[in-house]
């Protein structure tokens, strides 16, 4: 549940900190006052859009910080984790905007992404805001709202990712089969090209070997001369070569009979260029030895680099790159010719991803047409508490003429309002009063169904008054035996049956305008429930009705 939240430089906030507990608390104060901005700094802290106007006049930056208690909320435990965020099961969500419209958000004093802010905030928060209603106009709304009150999110979700998958395979398949005509042209230039490159069966590292020969066989009797020639200069010469004359310094140096340092390295390089010289010479020798003046070979040779560039580049690639290329075509040509049998493949999975939609689906209706039944009973028993007691509610399900990614059937709430009439659509059957207690009901209900701790009703009591108010008072008082409920009202009878009371107020200086909040104490709660019920002017009798309605 959510136990403090901090506010600085927020709209016309300058500094909050608020301390909340279990049950029911009540937010109320004189239009205005700014009761809704606690809300949307709320809604801020758990990833809603901001913008640089939500910074107080003056401010570099706002601030917003939520804490919560989540010993007993494992699936946001579980998030934490995952995301390597967890802290002795406490939250702490931090955001901070800035005069320039930046954003940072902090979850537990790691700096996160904003749309880690919305994810965890779906385990921690609901928040049900004023036009609530006017949502209940749309039917894609009615079947979140009966799925979540039959816990049905996760199977609806699965529907939905199977039905993706289906219609992603029948797209697969519908293009397979209009592509047979271009297939069958791709064939046949495939099997030519790949004939050609069969013929050539060129090697990996090939060309790379026939180019070294080549520049060899086209000067052998240059290397031959030349090489023979360096032979003779360093060790094969008869008369003084290289070697011999190193040798001779070597001795003329040993026999000083003083060695110095200067003297001693010396004749160590001198030991060491004629170790490099012999060796030098037995690898030229060697390669002297492997070449030959060859014309038919080298005339072979340059034949068949010709046809290796030849083809590299009427294929437009790399001369290197033919033998890769070669083995793409292969592949290709086999996956074409094997069209039938991925033809077959891809129908046989979208039967099986067909058959695992359907009964997916199925399990998703028996689960909805039971809880339409369930919820049908609960919201025309809380419509009759509520003074509709000629209403009929119902969740209608039909089933559609075609599967689609939300299941088998459309889900509509329909409403009468009067004994005789048949059932219709909400927003051609009810008023704004009679949509507002009707919008009310089927909140109450559905979340007595919902797992998150916190929920918040922003004067989801417009338009209602006199005992119906009383009787809202009532259910949220008791949905708040279950959950940490927050409801700003205008209403008496609804702030009367909180178990704490937020008085929200407004003052102007000459240069700014500040909203602050109070926790009302038994006397002064008295006094606002009483200025709520009469007016600007507060008289004893009031304040006698205040005191009644508190239970004082």
């Amino acid at each position: 549940m959510l136990t403090q939240l901090t506010i600085r430089n927020y709209a016309i906030v300058e500094s909050l900190d608020l301390e909340l507990s279990k049950g029911m608390t009540v937010v109320s104060g004189e239009t205005g006052a700014g009761k809704s901005i606690m809300l949307d700094a709320l809604g801020l802290a758990l990833g809603y859009r901001a913008d640089s106007g939500s910074v107080r006049q003056g401010a570099e930056r706002a601030e917003i910080i939520a804490s919560f208690n989540i010993d007993t909320l494992l699936e946001a435990q579980d998030w934490l984790k995952e995301q390597d965020l967890d802290q002795d099961n406490e939250c702490i969500i931090r955001r901070v905007i800035t005069r320039e419209g930046r954003s940072r958000s902090y979850i537990n004093g790691q700096p996160c992404p904003l749309n880690a802010l919305k994810e965890l905030g779906e385990y921690l928060i609901a928040i049900h805001g004023q036009h609530e209603h006017q949502r209940l106009l749309k039917k894609e709304h009615h079947r979140e709202l009966l799925d979540q009150f039959a816990s049905n999110t996760q199977q609806a979700q699965t529907v939905k990712n199977l039905y993706h998958v289906w219609q992603k395979k029948q797209k697969h398949l519908e293009e397979l089969l209009n592509q047979d005509d271009e297939q069958q042209a791709k064939v046949q230039l495939l099997s030519y090209q790949l004939d050609e490159l069969n013929q050539l069966s060129m090697t990996e590292g090939e060309l790379e070997h026939l180019e070294e020969e080549q520049k060899t066989l086209s000067q052998a009797g240059s290397i031959l001369q030349n090489g023979h020639q360096a032979l003779e200069l360093t060790t094969e010469g008869e008369q003084e070569n290289c070697v011999q004359l190193l040798h001779h310094a070597i001795q003329i140096l040993a026999e000083l009979k003083d060695q110095t340092p200067a003297i001693a390295q010396a004749a160590e390089l001198l030991n060491s260029a004629q170790i490099q010289i012999d060796e030098a010479s037995q690898e030229l020798r060697h390669y002297l030895d492997r070449v030959e003046i060859n014309p038919e070979r080298l005339i072979e040779t340059e034949e068949r680099l010709s046809c290796i560039y030849e083809i590299a580049r009427k294929h437009r690639v790399p001369p290197e790159s033919l033998p890769d290329f070669h083995h793409q075509l292969k592949v290709e040509l086999e996956s074409l010719q094997n069209s039938d049998e991925i033809l077959a493949q891809l129908n046989q999975e979208m039967e099986q991803l067909y058959s695992q939609y359907q009964n997916a689906a199925n399990k998703l209706s028996i689960s909805r047409n039971k809880a339409a039944t369930q919820i049908n009973s609960q919201i025309n028993e809380q419509l009759h508490l509520l003074g509709m007691t000629s209403a009929c509610f119902t969740a209608s399900l039909s089933k559609t003429d075609k599967p689609q990614a939300s299941g088998l059937e459309d889900i509509e709430f329909l409403i009468s309002t009067n004994k005789g009439q048949p059932a219709r659509p909400l927003a051609k059957i009810a008023s704004g009063g009679e949509l507002s207690r009707i919008s009310l009901a089927i909140q109450v209900i559905t979340a007595q169904s919902s797992t998150t701790p916190t929920l918040i009703f922003d004067e989801v009591d417009v338009g209602i008054g006199g005992a119906i108010a009383e009787v809202v008072g009532r259910m949220l008082k008791q949905l708040g035996e279950r959950a940490q409920i927050m409801c700003v009202t205008h209403q008496p009878q609804v702030a009367s049956q909180g178990h704490q009371h937020l008085f929200v107020s407004k003052r102007a200086d000459k240069e700014n305008t500040h909203t602050q909040i109070n926790s009302l104490a038994k006397k002064d709660r008295i006094q606002e429930i009483a200025r709520m019920l009469g007016g600007i002017d507060v008289t004893k009798r009031s304040i006698d009705h205040a005191k009644e309605m508190l239970g004082y």
